[in-house]
C-alpha cells in the first residue's frame, strides 16, 4: 500500500505522535483539527472561533494533497458540549457549496488542550 505522510506549515503541527493526514494515493484520511490558530499558535476564543479555525486548519491540509471541501466523503465533529451543535453546524455548513459529506457528530468528555472542538474528515483524492 503506498502510505505517505502529510504536512503544512499552513496548519497546525501534531501534538503527540501522528501525522496532520496519511494518503493513500486515491484516500486522504486527516488527523482530528483543533481550533488552534496558526498565527498564534494558540487555541482560538470560543467555540465559534474554533470550529472556523478547525476547518480552516482542515482546508490547509486538503489543499497540500491537491484537494479541497469537496473532496471530503465523510467527517466526525467532536464537541464538549452537544448545546454548541447548531453553532457549529452552521459554521460547518458554510464551508460546503451544498454537496455535504456523511457526517457524525459526538459530546465527548475532553478535548486535547480544552478544546471545544474537533475535526476530521476522510477525503477522495
Amino acid at each position: 500500500m503506498n502510505k505517505t505522510a502529510i504536512h503544512t506549515d499552513s496548519a497546525p503541527k501534531a501534538i503527540g505522535p501522528y501525522v496532520q493526514a496519511v494518503s493513500t494515493g486515491t484516500m486522504l484520511y486527516t488527523s482530528g483539527q483543533l481550533g488552534i490558530d496558526v498565527a498564534s499558535g494558540k487555541m482560538a476564543d470560543g467555540v465559534e472561533m474554533q470550529a472556523h479555525a478547525s476547518m480552516k486548519n482542515l482546508g490547509a491540509i486538503l489543499r497540500e494533497s491537491g484537494a479541497d471541501y469537496a473532496n471530503i466523503v465523510k467527517t466526525t465533529i467532536f464537541l464538549q458540549d452537544l448545546g454548541d451543535f447548531a453553532v457549529v453546524n452552521g459554521i460547518y455548513e458554510s464551508y460546503f457549496d451544498g454537496n455535504f459529506p456523511a457526517r457524525s457528530c459526538v459530546q465527548i468528555a475532553k478535548l486535547p488542550l480544552g478544546g471545544l472542538v474537533e475535526i476530521e474528515a476522510v477525503a477522495a483524492l
